[in-house]
């Protein structure tokens, strides 16, 4: 079954050109991985938590936007293997980061249902 990778992050509203550019950028390399699907979502509608909420998650500082994105894989492994193989390849190192890295969460997913 498929594996999920799933990424919350802050980014300045004003950087929003540029993290799109940074994200269609990546595409490849993740793709070159075997990666088989990149979702980016810029937050448009975040109520404000009181308890928890994607503005807490990520400590959310005045003039930024909340990112949730994913990555498909066909498995683990797959995604396993990107994680350790990226750490070696210049193209990631040379990748623009216009985000907060320590407020990024991230992590990996096992889907147990899938609708199309």
């Amino acid at each position: 079954m498929s594996y999920v990778t799933g990424f919350l992050t802050p980014v300045k509203t004003e950087d929003k050109e540029r993290y799109i550019a940074s994200a269609q950028k990546s595409w490849p390399l993740f793709q070159k991985y075997g990666a088989l699907e990149q979702i980016e979502c810029w937050g448009e509608d975040i109520p404000p938590g009181k308890v928890t909420g994607f503005d807490l998650a990520v400590k959310l500082e005045p003039g930024e936007v909340v990112v949730f994105a994913w990555l498909k894989w066909p498995d683990r492994a797959t995604a396993d293997a990107c994680w350790q193989q990226m750490e070696a390849d210049p193209a990631f190192a040379d990748m623009d980061m216009p985000f907060d890295g320590k407020r990024m969460m991230w992590g990996g997913f096992a889907p147990v249902f899938e609708g199309k």
